[in-house]
């Protein structure tokens, strides 16, 4: 009567065990912190302009996570096994919501944001100055005031940013080490790759929430509730925008500080899954039932995904495959080179997706030959027979947008003597340099590039998600043949490892040369009040994509000649897991059942000398 009870009593601690509950509170820490990592890169632009800074100063901003992370990821990937690792990570992620508090905190330390301008909202009359008129004596320049420039030097807001992406690098530094750590010690061998396969893809299903939040708080404007929109000239598709950053940033750090909380309820060991159910079954048939149960997980977890992109179903797929036929690590290393390779020659393709640049006169297209696409920015053709008497200013960017389809840099330069309306809804007229059958007259604003750019941006996402749905397939196989070619005990140092000198090749300096080599492709740069450049508003997009498309790709190239050599190190070598693993199994069982009567003779003896003994007496 005492079996049944404790068959129902194990059977419940083996559906909510503790290692299902931290692996459900890491996969969760994994949305969240890559919730905000990839809001943090899709706010980068808005941050740009927030603080008017260059590209190559937002790449040391971005890179500066990774110099966080590598502060500590030696010291907690070495000493984190021998501490509570739950409760490091729990820590971590306490950290980490501090750290996306902190990036958040200039909003609320700065004055409002003064977008470069030329034009006033709501009266025609002052606006009139920077319209196209002949009778100017001189060309206008604009007067900066040298103590703006010191206010913004002694200010630096942007430093916030900073240390707050570093403290955010620091507090995620014991998430992935420890918490892979103590699946590896705790979780079946055969159920690893599963579990990985499932925090993996915890990593895609937070990007793609934190995109969400980005394009929600990236269309609402930064002092919202503190101005009003009505007046503003710019709408959320003008590089001048920015959006109210600082929202999401708030949002991530409640996020991540709720995520800790599961984590300090957690032990610091476990036993090892499957030990109690082996303690209780001892028949074949015991097996068959834990195989079903295995079966209808598997049929479940493929359930739950159904609306999920294909990149999380490559990392569970990926986990399945490597679970269900028990991949040796040669195999394993296999497949992640060929899906590997496939997806890196499929990038390929991309290069097949061109658009051109913006036509706007004086920059990309010449104002007598409509169409006609200059390569570089050449100062001396800003300037036209059509504005020339206008006596323009040469350095500001206030775009409207022809009826022409060309865009010019501002309304002066467009040749416009008239304007009507107010905000957004202004509209310019009798403008000299536009050529068109119609009225001659602009509106706020670029013009848009038409259908095929459109139509090509689909394309290049079509193949990103089957770029990725590859890739992710090959994630899990090269984890794990990372991880199982390193001792148990040294697993999390090994693991730390590997991400230090992912962060010392590449996260670190990556961010930074491609913000400077970005920053080599803009053609027109904004400016700050004091005069001296700002932010970019405007690049050469041709310049622009090869450096985007072309850098990665010679980069992720040169990573096969390493991957090639380890393979064929791989090839000389007799791994004990070659073996027959059934004949392995069933050695394994038999010898089991001969040490179990070793083990029952003696005591059946014993117990019948014992029982004819106290006869006797």
């Amino acid at each position: 009567m005492g079996e049944p009870g404790k068959s129902v009593a194990t059977h419940g601690v083996t559906c909510f065990s503790k290692l299902k509950m931290f692996l459900l509170a890491l996969t969760v820490a994994y949305i969240a912190k890559a919730l905000s990592g990839i809001y943090m890169v899709s706010m980068l632009t808005q941050i740009e302009r927030q603080f008017n800074i260059p590209t190559s100063v937002v790449g040391f901003i971005n890179g500066s996570f990774e110099i966080g992370n590598l502060l500590l990821i030696i010291f907690v990937s070495y000493f984190g096994t021998k501490l509570h690792r739950p409760i490091m990570i729990g820590a971590g992620c306490v950290v980490m919501g501090l750290g996306c508090f902190l990036i958040s905190l200039p909003h609320f330390l700065m004055d409002r944001y003064e977008y470069e301008k030329t034009i006033s909202p709501s009266s025609n009359v002052s606006s009139n100055s920077f319209l196209c008129l002949g009778n100017r004596s001189q060309t206008l320049t604009p007067t900066p005031d040298p103590r703006d420039c010191e206010k913004e030097i002694k200010s630096l807001m942007w430093i916030y940013v900073m240390v707050g992406n570093l403290i955010r690098g620091i507090g995620e530094t014991p998430i992935v080490p420890l918490g892979i750590s103590y699946i590896e010690d705790f979780a079946k061998s055969e159920n690893s790759p599963l579990y990985i396969g499932i925090l993996e893809s915890g990593k895609i299903f937070g990007p793609l929430i934190g995109l969400l939040l980005a394009s929600f708080c990236a269309n609402i404007y930064v002092d919202i509730g503190s101005v009003n929109t009505d007046d503003l000239t710019i709408t959320p598709t003008d590089t001048r925008w920015v959006g109210a950053w600082w929202v999401g940033f708030l949002i991530c750090a409640g996020v991540n500080v709720l995520t800790s909380i599961p984590f300090f309820f957690l032990p610091k060991t476990l036993p090892k899954e499957g030990l109690e159910d082996n303690a209780d079954v001892t028949n074949s048939n015991k097996e068959e039932k834990h195989q079903g149960k295995a079966k209808k997980e598997k049929h479940g977890i493929t359930k739950g995904i159904y609306n999920l992109p294909p990149v999380i179903i490559g990392y569970l797929i990926g986990g399945l495959v490597m679970k269900k036929f028990k991949f040796t690590l040669k195999k394993a290393a296999y497949v992640a080179f060929c899906l590997s390779l496939t997806e890196w020659l499929s990038f390929f393709l991309n290069f097949m997706w061109t658009c051109d640049n913006f036509p706007v006169a004086g920059l990309t297209t010449s104002y007598e030959h409509e169409r006609i696409q200059q390569p570089l920015y050449v100062e001396n053709k800003i300037l036209a027979k059509c504005n020339t008497r206008c006596n323009c200013l040469t350095n500001t960017w206030d775009p409207v947008c022809g009826d022409n389809g060309i865009s010019y840099m501002s309304a002066c330069l467009a040749g416009c003597e008239k304007s009507v309306g107010t905000g957004i809804n202004m509209v310019f007229q009798n403008c000299s340099c536009i050529q068109s059958s119609g009225n001659s007259s602009a509106v706020l604003g670029l013009c848009n590039k038409g259908p095929d750019c459109t139509i090509k941006m689909q394309y290049f996402f079509i193949m990103a998600v089957i770029g990725s749905f590859i890739y992710s397939l090959a994630a899990i196989p090269g984890y794990m043949v990372l991880l199982r070619c390193i001792k148990s005990e040294e697993k999390s140092l090994g693991v730390g490892l590997h991400s230090f000198f992912t962060r010392v090749f590449a996260g670190i300096p990556g961010p930074i040369y491609f913000g400077a080599l970005i920053d080599r492709t803009c053609l027109h740069w904004g400016n700050q009040k004091c005069g001296k450049p700002g932010a970019c508003r405007m690049y050469d997009i041709n310049n622009f994509r090869s450096i985007f498309l072309g850098l990665p790709t010679a980069l992720r190239g040169s990573s096969f000649l390493p991957a090639i050599c380890i393979l064929i190190l791989l090839r000389k070598f007799q791994l004990p897991e070659e073996t027959d693993t059934s004949e392995t199994e069933f050695a394994e069982m038999k010898l089991t059942e001969k040490e179990s009567e070793c083990m029952d003779v003696p005591r059946s003896s014993e117990y019948d000398n014992n029982r004819e003994l106290k006869t006797r007496l």
